[in-house]
């Protein structure tokens, strides 16, 4: 509610019942001592960074650029000269058979800059470094909530789904700076993805969004406020469990 209340109300106006929202649902970084190798080594290079200077890029298992896409993407890190963690599904398509590939020469080139993993990654852990300053993502609202929760300013490009609308909302909101795209046939270029990860993460212009992102994890890291959603669902379901089964 006190994340969209206008919407919420919309809905409450359009079909004459009671909306319940059950809060964001943040997810937990659980530190039970499992330290694995890939960790491990993604940490080293994670400390070695300065402070909020890293942009973490991953757009999820279902979002999946076309090999276009990806070319621009990563010319785009490169030419930001910020450091990046790059998380790459080399495979798309149907039953993931089509083969999508970095630029020739990019890993070499960014050697010194950035980080590029093509298996899985503990997502949580990574954002909750304190060298990570952005969050490149597809604004799936998992990705969204998890960012959030640390702190995470947010660069984004959309794909599918909904998250052309949850990006809408954020960029209305100052939350998050969209990418900008042709208006006419979708496309992006490297010289927008890397005005748009510097405004974000380190330049003057680009505050408002470092800040909000700090603002927001008020709400979204809140897991007792969290909680007390949860809870009113749960006692609104068992005090109306007559009405709701008849």
């Amino acid at each position: 509610m006190e994340f969209e209340p206008e919407w919420l109300r919309v809905l409450e106006d359009l079909h004459r019942k009671p909306v319940l929202p059950v809060g964001q649902l943040p997810t937990v970084v659980y530190d039970n001592g499992d330290e694995t190798e890939t960790w491990l080594w993604m940490k080293d290079w994670l400390d070695k960074q300065a402070k909020g200077s890293v942009v973490y890029v991953a757009f999820g298992s279902e979002a999946k650029p076309s090999q276009e896409e990806l070319t621009e993407i990563a010319l785009g890190l490169e030419q930001s000269k910020l450091p990046f963690f790059l998380v790459l599904r080399t495979r798309r398509g149907q039953a993931d058979t089509e083969l999508i590939e970095l630029p020739e020469g990019f890993e070499e080139r960014t050697k010194g800059q950035g980080l590029v993993c093509t298996s899985w990654v503990p997502q949580l852990k990574i954002l909750a470094h304190d060298s990570i300053g952005g969050f490149f993502t597809h604004s799936g609202w998992s990705s969204v909530v998890e960012a959030l929760q640390f702190e995470r300013a947010l660069i984004l490009l959309t794909f599918y789904a909904d998250q052309g609308i949850n990006a809408k909302v954020l960029e209305d909101k100052h939350i998050g700076y969209l990418i900008p795209r042709n208006e006419h046939d979708g496309s992006f270029t490297r010289d927008s993805v890397a005005k748009s990860l510097r405004l974000v993460t380190v330049e003057e212009e680009g505050k408002i969004y470092r800040d909000k992102a700090k603002e927001m994890k008020a709400l979204f890291g809140d897991r007792t406020s969290q909680d007390r959603y949860l809870d009113s669902f749960l006692d609104y379901l068992i005090s109306h469990s007559k009405s709701i089964c008849s």
